[in-house]
């Protein structure tokens, strides 16, 4: 089968000037500025295949969302090649246009002033959506995210959720064969993220969208995404298995416990490995098979527990041990 997104040495480079500090150096500038570049993107190279829902994490400034701007035809690729359902997002066709959409969870797309139904009106004149699809696009995408009631509230004045939900719906209302997810439940607390997840799953599941999800949120990854691509300063440096990513670089996970009192390390000894102290509160890394029973044995062990959260290692921190590795 053809892959439905092929990338081969792709590069993006900025220009930017250095200047000197003070006003010496704001004089100096005037007459002459040392250009200089900068790699957001680095060659590189990967392929997705049609309904694959693959996680594409880095850190800040790893180069993931300049990678699905190029893709989406927000800004153009210094070097290399894409190529999106047979497309080359480069040349920015209306044909394209048409199959592929983009939610970016820190920048607002719809018309804050607008109500949501006239916002999703707007975008079905933008892609001359017929009225019968448009209204059984909508009324699915409606029913699936909850937001009936929302329908006719102004855009701003809507929660971050909420406002999450649709945008999600403006996006797919002309069933987009690709989806760019980037960071699509930042900010959103945890009853907001687990519905959009809930959403993002089965949509991929009914429709076999191919996606590509950003996020540095480890339990969205974990719940979405069989495969994921690590970037880090514009190069790849993982692509493969989720299952087999956590099992090599987070065989683990963290015990976050507050007490209702004062305790001392020694206290804790033999429960896990300190990473974090302090008397009232400690987090504790054991192994992920033996979470539930350790969190088992700090409840029963006569200590002040107040509260016991048993969390994931976050994204950031696994990507970190990767690359300290590779390097």
């Amino acid at each position: 089968m053809e892959p439905v997104i092929i990338v081969k040495n792709l590069v993006k480079q900025y220009a930017f000037y250095r200047k000197e500090p003070g006003i010496k150096g704001s004089i100096k500038a005037l007459f002459y500025r040392k250009k200089e570049f900068r790699d957001a993107v680095k060659d590189i190279n990967f392929s997705i295949e049609r309904g694959e829902l693959v996680g594409f994490l880095g850190p800040n400034g790893a180069g993931k969302t300049t990678t699905l701007k190029i893709l989406s035809c927000i800004v153009e690729r210094s070097g290399g090649s894409a190529n999106v359902l047979g497309y080359d997002p480069g040349r920015r066709q209306p044909e394209y246009k048409s199959r592929f959409a983009i939610v970016m969870g820190q920048k607002d797309q719809l018309i804050g002033t607008l109500p949501c139904f006239e916002s999703f009106k707007m975008v079905q004149a933008l892609y001359g959506i017929s009225d019968k699809v448009f209204t059984e696009n909508l009324e699915e995408l409606v029913t699936l995210l909850d937001v009936r009631d929302l329908l006719d509230i102004q855009v701003r004045k809507l929660s971050l959720g909420q406002r999450m939900k649709c945008e999600l719906i403006a996006a797919l209302l002309h069933k987009p064969e690709v989806l760019f997810l980037d960071e699509p439940t930042i900010g959103l607390d945890v009853v907001a993220q687990k519905s959009i997840r809930e959403f993002i799953k089965h949509y991929n599941q009914k429709n076999k969208t191919t996606i590509i999800l950003t996020s540095h949120y480890m339990e969205d990854i974990e719940e979405l995404c069989k495969r994921v691509i690590i970037i880090d300063k514009g190069s790849i440096i993982y692509d493969g298995q989720l299952s087999d990513l956590i099992k090599k670089h987070a065989p683990y996970k963290l015990l976050k416990v507050t007490f209702t009192q004062d305790i001392t390390r020694e206290q804790l000894a033999g429960l896990g490995e300190i990473s974090e102290f302090q008397p009232y509160a400690a987090t504790l890394r054991v192994r992920r098979e033996e979470a539930t029973k350790t969190a088992a044995m700090l409840l029963n062990a006569g200590l002040p527990v107040d509260d016991l959260l048993i969390d994931e290692v976050e994204v950031d921190d696994v990507i970190r041990t990767i690359f300290n590795e590779k390097r």
